[in-house]
């Protein structure tokens, strides 16, 4: 089986000048298939379609929670409402300040196999899929990847390692 088999075709992206409200909306109302499940991670494209990073529903917690703040006893001077003020600062970020700029993908005529080495040894839960123009075409997700396997393991694939 190969990643074109089992990605998700792209149906949402992003662009680097989209502020974080607006990427968060988008994340929150995207489509998976046919239904508006919303998505945790959308790639970011450029004006002429190659993908220029990804940005998660991490990296705009990230945006959010700044790093540096991990090195604080936040209960030592936290107040109701602090989360929703950052939240309202970060809002009119870019995209391009968040978004992952090292981003692991694959070719779509990756064996899965490749696909899961790549999930597990990066630690991601989701594979941007390139097509032979060298763009999107589509995302491949450890859900999907997961299933496949347990069809395998319960003996009910039906089309081989083809």
């Amino acid at each position: 089986m190969k990643a074109r088999n089992l990605m998700i075709p792209l149906q949402e992206y992003l662009k680097p000048d989209t502020t974080l409200k607006e990427a968060a909306n988008i994340l929150r109302t995207a489509k998976r298939d046919e239904e508006k499940l919303g998505v945790k991670g959308l790639p970011v494209l450029d004006a002429s379609g190659k993908m220029v990073g990804f940005l998660s529903m991490g990296d705009i917690l990230k945006a959010v929670f700044p790093s540096y703040m991990s090195l604080m006893n936040l209960g030592d001077f936290t107040w109701d409402g602090m989360v929703e003020d950052m939240a309202k600062k970060a809002r009119d970020k870019k995209v391009s300040e968040m978004m992952t700029t090292k981003v692991i993908s694959v070719n779509e005529d990756a064996y899965l196999m490749e696909c899961v080495d790549h999930m597990i040894k990066n630690n991601v839960k989701r594979l941007p899929v390139i097509g032979k123009d060298g763009r999107v075409t589509g995302i491949l997700y450890e859900r999907d990847v997961f299933f496949a396997i347990t069809k395998a393991m319960l003996d009910e694939n039906t089309g081989g390692g083809k």
